[in-house]
């Protein structure tokens, strides 16, 4: 009994060396640790904070005078009002606006985007250190953080979702059931009829867009989450070409496979990497320039700014040129690997 559960399990072993799936015991382990080696590194070369100043405002001399001193850790920018100043933020333009405390005329009250975000964590602890430098133990010049976006949890983890569920569909399952009709024959089946290969190829990338679209529609009203219909609508088209993105890379990804189980382990090879850099990338300055170069990134940060700033689809032309033209490619890559009939 033993020799024969020895022998089995052998066997197994082999067969997970034959279809590549060991190699993701390896590769996850040392994707994730290599992410979160980037999200923990700090950087050596100090990179300066853009505070924005409004310029009606009556600042303490002390603090002012100190803050400008400071021109290896800051820039400023001076601001007409406080609208501009929020414009900026919504805009990237300054990290943070600096305005006088109303309750403690002698303090500031900090303005930022997030209260989470890396921004915000290194403006505090720069003016902490600079306040310690110049006054000692005295009170902190901050009063209090008012962050422009207010969001429940839930709210701010829904484009992480979003983005986990898009993916997952168009990179684990879409290229496991490609293969699965490869490795059963059927699409040479299908292929004898009247079925055109472009035929084919259409109908796999709206099962894709399906999927997606089912999944965060069910993702939003579970969570009841309403933007309205103007906003609403072109959210909804730029998921619809983020799916079709999505989705000819998955059918490319299963045509490269000869089976289900090398088809899914290729999309967890290239599921985690779409994934983590884009999701992370709030977190870490090195993260931050890479993640642009990922469809997933160009997918995620326009589905952050339109759920938490309201900024309408039409200012993220773009990132739809970007996701049309990778999903295109894609899909002629599919057509011509569907000619030749490989590994069929």
């Amino acid at each position: 009994m033993i020799r024969n559960i020895l022998i089995l399990s052998w066997n197994d072993l082999a067969i997970a060396f034959k279809n590549k799936t060991i190699y993701l015991i390896f590769f996850i382990p040392l994707f994730v640790f290599l992410t979160l080696k980037f999200v923990d590194q700090t950087d050596t070369t100090p990179q300066k904070i853009k505070i924005g100043l409004i310029e009606k405002e009556n600042y303490a001399p002390v603090i002012l005078k100190s803050i400008q001193s400071a021109d290896q850790a800051f820039s400023f920018i001076w601001l007409s009002s406080r609208e501009a100043g929020k414009r900026g933020l919504k805009e990237k333009k300054v990290d943070g606006i600096l305005i006088p405390s109303e309750k403690e005329p002698k303090r500031l009250e900090l303005v930022v985007l997030t209260k989470t975000s890396l921004q915000t964590v290194a403006i505090v602890e720069s003016l902490s250190a600079l306040q310690i430098a110049v006054e000692g133990k005295n009170p902190n010049w901050l009063s209090s953080i008012q962050p422009l976006q207010e969001n429940g949890i839930q709210k701010q983890t829904l484009p992480t979702w979003i983005l986990m569920l898009a993916l997952m569909v168009s990179f684990i399952i879409l290229p496991a059931q490609v293969a699965e009709e490869k490795e059963k024959n059927l699409l040479l089946g299908l292929l004898q009829t009247p079925i055109r290969e472009t035929e084919w190829l259409v109908a796999k990338l709206i099962l894709g867009m399906c999927l997606i679209g089912i999944s965060v529609i069910f993702l939003h009203l579970l969570g009841k989450f309403d933007l309205g219909f103007s906003l609403g609508l072109g959210y909804a088209l730029f998921v619809m070409i983020g799916s079709f993105c999505f989705s000819a890379v998955g059918v490319f990804l299963g045509f490269l496979c000869r089976n289900q189980a090398s088809a899914r382990t290729l999309g967890v090879l290239v599921y985690l990497p779409h994934l983590l850099p884009s999701a992370l990338s709030d977190f870490s300055q090195k993260l931050n320039k890479f993640a642009p170069l990922l469809p997933s990134f160009q997918f995620y940060a326009p589905i952050k700014s339109i759920l938490f700033e309201g900024i309408g689809i039409s200012h993220f032309y773009w990132e739809v040129i970007y996701l049309l033209s990778v999903g295109i490619a894609a899909h002629l890559f599919s057509y011509k690997l569907m000619k030749i009939r490989w590994l069929m």
